[in-house]
């Protein structure tokens, strides 16, 4: 917004420098900004005699993150402030854009990293992960490091990436500045505490290097437009209509989403995150159930509001998580329940099949429950991130999701997503605060000419919707194949009259789809593409990229296997070989996948 201003203003600068100075300010984060915002302030107070004071030697804090949803990153920019506003030099980046062998020329390091899916590295942590643990690490007794590893206790391997980096790093003879900080979902105050310890670790190593400490200046007015997951955009919902039929088993929504005259910007293959609220009815039957009054003061986060309003605003109540469950038992003291908790795979189980209406339902509180303790126990909401199904040369201001509704059926009372439902059933014209979390290890190619294949079942499809719009927008010569499935043709096939318009007119080259239920042996996704495996693997052979997006549990794993099994057969490698060169694609960015 600001260089919007800034070109229609009368300005020193010539139109061609005002393009360049847009080019480089929309590729900078907010650190970045805030250093050259700085260095441009410095520049222009100098005096034009050179200065004849030799500079002590600059000790830099290199801040690596590897974030899977944008948590990671965050807590890294921030840190990086800090640092700055204390004067000292700070190196971020994401761990993709590390030289790893750098490492050993590091003397401060500082790591932020979250595990993604099974215990496994995000995408731009993945390399940096492997050369750790790989033979090829160097000795790092010069470094002095810190670790902070983010996860979800829901999941098994919790935190399992943060702690891989803390025990390389201590077995290749870096030396522990502060102990590894493992973070749950709610993260923020032990993220917050873990900052200025290590922050108080740092000074006396700066100090004892006798390096220039120069303060930075703040350049919050040159981001004063930016929109963030802690500052959300108030855009107006448009659209959340059905896509999938009458008789389907399933409710899929297109969404489509206002962003006015914001400036809020996004690429395919971005992902919106979303800010929703917990359904009024949902919160009622917990009060009700608890015997609590909806109108009790309670404290969260030293902010006082009723209880019905921070179970519907603050607080999460259809995700629980293993240390609730714990808790409950006491509150229980009921016998199964505590057995069930001495068993983490049971417990994770119970987990993601429950609500915290669930939990009550089936195991009361032995004895009565505080509002306070309630809202004490409950994670606070967090955003859900959707994959963008639309390109911004398309569709201008709007921006579009692709929303399955999350149910369960089977249960004495209808359990619903918190997100999915807030969407299904907000009311056109409703604000609905959102963000974009960019998602640069899922890109179109440089390249217009280059092809590309597309993996999206089910809501999948999604940001290959995105990718096509843009692909047309840009003109593209680049073939285009979609592989698409879902149980149903008549029922499930989302966006079919469009898919439909992008083949007539040649947008997209081949789609191949997958109805699952529509004939007695399933076929998926999987199927499709070992099926046409000979041409799959002469689009790969031809530089293709290749895209899969959707379900991590099975989906993706089944979809890797399958191009694997191509790649053997018709590449005639044997196993390992078809497996290396599967990982050459992902390491050279021709192999991207956003799974959920």
């Amino acid at each position: 917004m600001l260089l919007k201003e800034l070109s229609s203003l009368a300005s020193p600068l010539s139109e061609p420098q005002v393009d360049k100075l847009k080019q480089l300010t929309s590729e900078l984060n907010t650190v970045q900004l805030a250093w050259v915002s700085g260095y441009l302030a410095a520049s222009a107070n100098a005096t034009v005699t050179p200065s004849v004071t030799e500079p002590g030697t600059e000790q830099t804090i290199t801040i690596l993150y590897g974030s899977q949803t944008g948590n990671g990153r965050g807590i890294a920019e921030s840190f990086a402030e800090k640092a700055q506003a204390q004067g000292y030099a700070t190196n971020l980046v994401s761990m993709s854009d590390y030289k790893a062998r750098q490492l050993k020329q590091e003397t401060i390091a500082i790591f932020v990293v979250s595990t993604h899916g099974e215990g496994e590295a995000p995408d731009d942590a993945m390399e940096l992960h492997q050369f750790l643990a790989s033979k090829r690490a160097p000795k790092l007794d010069s470094l002095q490091y810190s670790v902070l590893a983010l996860g979800d206790s829901s999941y098994e391997f919790f935190c399992q990436t943060g702690k891989d980096f803390e025990e390389r790093l201590s077995a290749l003879g870096a030396q522990p500045l502060h102990e590894l900080v493992e973070c749950d979902v709610d993260y923020e105050a032990s993220a917050e505490q873990w900052q200025q310890d290590v922050l108080q670790a740092v000074e006396p190593l700066i100090k004892a290097s006798n390096a220039t400490v120069v303060p930075i200046s703040s350049a919050s007015a040159t981001n004063a437009q930016a929109f963030s997951k802690q500052k959300p955009l108030h855009a107006e919902l448009l659209v959340s209509q059905k896509i999938t039929g009458r008789d389907s088993d399933r409710d899929v929504r297109h969404v489509e989403i206002d962003l006015g005259e914001s400036g809020l910007t996004y690429q395919a293959g971005d992902a919106l995150g979303v800010w929703f609220e917990n359904s009024a009815a949902l919160v009622a039957e917990v009060i009700e159930k608890l015997g609590l009054s909806s109108s009790e003061n309670v404290t969260v986060a030293k902010e006082s509001y009723e209880l019905a309003q921070a179970l519907i605003e603050k607080k999460e109540l259809t995700q629980i998580y293993p240390g609730l469950v714990e808790a409950w038992a006491e509150l229980s003291e009921n016998d199964v329940l505590r057995s069930l908790v001495a068993d983490k795979e049971q417990t994770r189980q119970f987990v993601l099949e429950n609500q915290l209406a669930d939990l009550i339902e089936q195991y009361p509180p032995a004895k009565s429950i505080t509002a306070q303790s309630l809202v004490d126990l409950l994670r606070p909401i967090t955003p859900r991130l959707y994959s963008i199904a639309s390109s911004q040369d398309e569709v201008d201001t709007e921006v579009h999701l692709t929303v399955a509704l999350v149910e369960d059926t089977e249960k004495p009372t209808h359990r619903f997503g918190g997100a999915s439902h807030y969407l299904a059933n907000a009311e056109e014209g409703q604000a609905v605060k959102v963000y974009v979390e960019p998602n640069k290890h899922f890109r179109l190619p440089e390249n217009p000419d280059t092809p590309v294949i597309m993996i999206g079942p089910g809501t999948g499809v999604a940001p290959f919707r995105a990718f096509l719009q843009q692909r047309a927008a840009d003109g593209a010569a680049g073939k285009n194949w979609l592989f698409f499935g879902n149980p149903h043709f008549e029922q499930d096939f989302l966006y079919q009259t469009e898919l439909q318009q992008f083949l007539k007119s040649g947008e997209l080259t081949r789609l191949d789809v997958a109805f699952s239920r529509d004939q007695a042996e399933k076929v998926y996704v999987q199927h499709k593409l070992k099926q046409q495996g000979q041409a799959v693997w002469q689009w790969l052979e031809s530089g293709a990229h290749l895209y899969v997006c959707g379900d991590a549990q099975r989906m993706a794993k089944d979809v890797h296997q399958a191009l694997i099994e191509v790649i053997e057969e018709f590449g005639g490698l044997e196993h390992e070989q078809a497996v290396a060169y599967l990982e050459s694609l992902r390491s050279s960015q021709r192999y991207q996948k956003d799974v959920y």
